[in-house]
Parts: structure tokens; C-alpha cells; sequence
């Protein structure tokens, strides 16, 4: 029997939503049901699953030495450093324990959560980044988030691929290199304050910019040199304009940050930025075939409801941060070479039939376990024969839906459920749910999600604000041994860390670049810069342009104050 599109009703946010025919026929073929959240639901309780950037000094619970985790010291279960996580100094069977069939899945699954050891920060051969977490192929990397392939010198920023020399950056593809303050860049080099902009060369404050050298000032350029306000100058008169801007002075940069925000409300934004694709809907999507509602993803087919997804992944919908897998479905965090893994978190590398697991390596047929390396046929740990294994999984779902568990806020969780977000190890403000969906903390608890409170800052500090140089010829290598006060003083709802101090590294990019200090500390940089981008979610608009009744499906939201054209305005209008 053919299916047809149908109406629900979200169990979280009461509103409706639908599941389209095509979503009936992949849950027929994964054999899960039909969920019961909507998918702006479903990918805030993933993402409730995801801390990126909470990160806590502790001592690792096997070697004993000091670390940076992203679980505090007073974590009920054991954090192990990720040099002896992956090692084989510890078994992951030995954590393993029977299924009792007359309690909840969940709530065995959460007690059995707090024995088994987890790894402190999640890296897959990346060297010298300690500070920083969910890293792959990486090399010096500082208090940065997702970076992948083989970059390096990453500074404060997230979402950082094949780039090298990076700092306070979001989004940046392939080949970014010598970058300071870019957005949603591509290939872009010695550039600064650049927003989806990409084969950018010695450029400063430019809005969608394509194959532009030595500009300033300008948006929706294509293909130009020497150019100020979008008028074309001549190299010569480029230059002297260029030095009257005084780029190394913090105060004349904050007078052109004011005039880049008048810029950004003046450039003409394509309803989604979607590249060498086909029959795809969502933002920022580069060389993909039918992908429905997704965002951040790169070569890869036949998806719906996924956010930064790399590299040949296909046939899979509601995985979040994940590259190179197939049939995946209600996932989130670093998958590699995966296949068929539903309800589970950080697949780490060739995790094959999986159902609710957690940070698995090279493992064939598991359910409900966590940090197993290397096995087959396991439930919590425990290995099976494999016709055993089969029978205890069958019967373990029968239960699940015969005896769900029903969160603080009566929220049903049966078989094909992620897993509910009260029982995550971390507290909703501690996740990336957070940034993307922000709740108080009354709200945070009226929905039952845990709270955790900010640690009291006493930093001591050397240079109030007022006090840091105006230019980085200014400054000696002495600031290196000073603590730096943020403009924000905690007066903001960045997580303001109040003050801040440098790395080398970073002091010796600024005097390269000519770049004055900072005087933000990196959580309010980050939040910032996170405010100029659009929602991970789509609005039906029309065209902006006068006369187009062209309608589209776009993540610049109404309210937003970018001028947004549909595909064929914006086309006219920018070439």
C-alpha cells in the first residue's frame, strides 16, 4: 500500500507537523516507527546530547594526570584522558551487565551510564589541541569546536575544514588560510571581517563577495580588484585609501564595523546558498542531490534534516555532525564510516547495525552501549552469541513499547525515541542545544532539564579594557604574562568569562596581521559572531525584490533585517 503525507501532533511543542510519504518508506526500511517529535524538536533533543565548548579541568580517573574534559570533576561516572580512552589499557566489557526485562530501557541504559568510562574530549588523531574537542586530522588547535581535515592553527572558532591559520572564525571550507573573522567562507586568504564570501584574496569587510582581490567595504562583488564602497579604484589610489582606513588601530576598526553593519543591511542575500546542487532545499549546501532541509552539508545525496554532513554520506535523515556513513537516523556527533545506526551518539569510526550507543569504535551489531571497542552482538556491554543477541534485542524493543518511560514532563519514550534529554550527561546550558534553541533556567528546569550554574569568575585582572593598547605595535610579548578585562564585564548572556589571557600563538598571528588586540573575551567573540548567521531552520518567504512573487524556502527569517531575493533576482541583480 502506497503511503500519504500526514498530520501530528509534536508531543514537545504541541504544534503540528508532517511526515511526507518518502519519510514513511525510509522508516519502513530502517524498521523504526514514525516519530512522535517534530524535527526542530527531534534536532534540539540531539543536540541537548552535544557540549562543544564547557570544557573542565580534572584529573583523568586511570593515569591520573591533569586534563581538560568536557565532563566536570564531579561526574558520577570515570573520564579517562583520550590517550588512554583509545588505548588497551582498560576492557569495556568488564563495565558490561545483564538486561533486566522488568525495568525501562532508559532507565537501566542511565544507571548503566554512570559505570562505563568516558573519553574526556572527543579527538581522532589530531596532535597539540588538548583545549579543544570533537577534532579529527588536526594539528594545533585552541578552545576551537568541529574542526576536520588536516587543519591546523586553529584559534577560537568552529566548523573548520582543511584550513590552516584561523582565528575567531565560523564556518570556513576548504583551503581558508590566514583568516581573521571570517563567516561561512570558502578559499578565502589573508582576509578579514568576510561574510559568505569565498576566493577572497587581501580583503577587508565584504558581504558575498566571489573571486575578489585587495577590496574593501563592499558586497555582492564578483570577480573584481581594487575596490572600495563597490566603486573601482586604481591600484595606486587603492593603496593610499587603504592606509588612511588605519587598520591597525582598534578605534578606526570600530568606526568600520559600525559602517560593515550598514553594509551587510545593503547587500542582496540569495534566498539559500546552494551550490552545484539539485533538488535540495535548506542553506549552505555545496555539490549534494536531494537533500531536503539541511544545512552545513557538503557532497553527499538523498538526506533530510541534517546539519554538517561531509563527504559521500547518503540515504539518511536527522544526523547531526557526521561524515562518510549511510542509513543513519537520529544520530549526532562524529560519525566515520558508519552504517545503519539509529538513536545514538559519537560513532567513532566503522560502527555497523547499532541502535542507542554511545562513543563505539569498529563494532557489528550493538545496542545500549557505551565506549565499546572491536565487538559484535553486545547489549550494555555484555557480548552474546549472535543468535542470542538477536532474540534479547527483539524482545528488548517489545518492552520498550510495552513499558515506555515518561519523562518529568510526561513526554513518552517508546522504541525509536532518541534518547530523552534529561538524561544527558550534561546540563542543557552546557550543549549546543543552548546556542541554537536558549531556555532560562526556570524554563530549562520547568521542562525537566538539568542547570548548570556558572563558576564565579575571581579573575585578577591586569589591563581593565580601557587600558589595552589601541595597536598592536603597542604591545610586547610581555602582555603574554597579563590577564586582559572583557568589554562585556558578565553584563551579557554570553557566558562571559570577564577577562581573558593570550597564547603565543595568537599574539604572534595579530603582529603578522597588523590586527590590534582583542577586547572581548572568546565566549563573547563567539557569540557575536553566531548572531550574524541565520536559524538551522527554514521560513516560506517571498521575494524581497519589487514586482517578484517568486516564493522560496529560506533561513533568513522575517524579522531579520537582510534583504533576501529568490534565485533569479539575485542573479540579475549581482552578475
Amino acid at each position: 500500500m502506497e503511503n500519504k503525507s500526514e498530520k501530528r501532533i509534536c508531543q514537545n511543542c504541541k504544534k503540528d507537523f508532517i511526515i511526507e510519504p518518502e519519510d514513511f518508506n525510509f522508516y519502513e526500511k530502517i524498521k523504526v516507527p514514525p516519530p512522535t517529535f517534530c524535527p526542530w524538536c527531534r534536532f534540539i533533543r540531539r543536540m541537548a546530547w552535544r557540549n562543544e565548548r564547557a570544557l573542565y579541568k580534572r584529573t583523568c580517573d586511570l593515569c591520573q594526570k591533569n586534563i581538560i574534559a568536557t565532563y566536570p570533576k564531579d561526574s558520577v561516572f570515570p573520564v579517562y584522558c583520550k590517550e588512554c580512552w583509545w588505548s588497551d589499557k582498560w576492557d569495556p566489557t568488564l563495565f558490561g551487565c545483564s538486561y533486566n526485562m522488568n525495568r525501562n530501557f532508559f532507565d537501566q541504559y542511565k544507571e548503566f551510564s554512570k559505570t562505563v568510562p568516558k573519553i574526556a574530549v572527543t579527538q581522532r588523531n589530531s596532535i597539540n589541541s588538548d583545549y579543544s574537542n570533537f577534532l579529527g586530522e588536526s594539528k594545533n588547535v585552541y578552545l576551537s569546536y568541529s574542526v576536520i581535515a588536516n587543519s591546523e592553527n586553529i584559534y577560537y572558532s568552529k566548523g573548520i575544514d582543511k584550513s590552516t591559520d584561523i582565528i575567531d572564525c565560523l564556518n570556513v571550507k576548504e583551503e581558508g588560510q590566514n583568516l581573521y573573522e571570517n563567516l561561512e567562507g570558502e578559499k578565502n586568504y589573508n582576509c578579514q571581517y568576510l561574510l559568505l564570501s569565498r576566493n577572497c584574496l587581501d580583503s577587508y569587510f565584504l558581504v558575498d563577495c566571489v573571486n575578489c582581490s585587495n577590496c574593501i567595504l563592499s558586497y555582492n562583488l564578483r570577480n573584481k580588484k581594487f575596490c572600495i564602497r563597490n566603486q573601482q579604484y586604481t591600484e595606486e589610489k587603492y593603496l593610499r585609501e587603504l592606509e588612511k582606513f588605519n587598520l591597525k588601530s582598534r578605534n578606526s576598526r570600530e568606526i568600520l564595523l559600525k559602517e560593515f553593519v550598514e553594509i551587510k543591511k545593503k547587500a542582496i542575500y540569495r534566498f539559500a546558498n546552494i551550490v552545484r546542487s539539485t533538488n535540495s532545499t535548506g542553506n549552505n549546501l555545496l555539490n549534494v542531490k536531494n537533500c531536503l532541509d539541511c544545512f552545513e552539508v557538503y557532497n553527499a545525496e538523498n538526506l533530510k534534516y541534517g546539519y554538517r554532513l561531509l563527504d559521500s554520506f547518503k540515504d539518511s535523515m536527522d544526523v547531526t555532525q557526521a561524515i562518510k556513513s549511510e542509513l543513519m537516523y537520529e544520530y549526532i556527533s562524529g560519525a566515520l564510516n558508519d552504517y545503519n545506526v539509529k538513536f545514538s551518539l559519537s560513532a567513532l569510526n566503522s560502527v555497523r547495525n547499532a541502535d542507542y550507543t554511545d562513543s563505539c569504535v569498529d563494532c557489528n551489531n550493538i545496542f545500549g552501549c557505551i565506549s565499546l571497542k572491536k565487538k559484535e552482538n553486545a547489549i550494555f556491554n555484555k557480548v552474546y552469541p549472535k543468535e542470542e543477541y538477536i532474540k534479547l534485542k527483539e524482545e528488548i524493543i517489545k518492552q520498550m513499547n510495552k513499558t515506555p518511560y515518561i519523562d518529568k514532563a510526561g513526554r513518552i519514550y517508546k522504541y525509536g525515541e532518541f534518547f530523552p534529554i534529561e538524561i544527558s550527561p550534561w546540563a542543557y546550558n552546557e550543549t549546543v542545544a543552548q546556542e541554537i534553541s536558549p531556555l532560562t533556567e526556570i524554563e530549562a528546569k520547568k521542562n525537566g532539564y538539568e542547570w548548570r550554574e556558572q563558576t564565579v569568575k575571581n579573575f585578577e585582572i591586569t589591563i581593565p579594557t580601557e587600558k589595552i593598547p589601541d595597536t598592536i605595535d603597542e604591545v610586547s610579548e610581555e602582555i603574554l604574562k597579563e590577564v586582559l578585562g572583557c568589554k562585556h564585564k558578565g553584563d551579557c548572556d554570553h557566558q562571559c568569562n570577564t577577562a581573558f589571557r593570550l597564547a603565543n600563538y595568537e599574539l604572534a598571528f595579530y603582529k603578522k596581521n597588523k590586527i590590534p588586540l582583542p577586547i572581548l573575551c572568546p565566549n563573547c567573540r563567539y557569540y557575536e559572531r553566531l548572531s550574524q548567521l541565520p536559524a538551522l531552520k527554514l521560513w516560506h518567504r517571498k521575494c524581497m525584490k519589487e514586482g517578484c512573487q517568486n516564493e522560496f524556502e529560506t533561513s533568513y527569517a522575517p524579522d531579520r533585517p537582510e534583504i533576501v531575493y529568490c534565485e533569479r533576482c539575485y542573479q540579475q541583480e549581482v552578475y
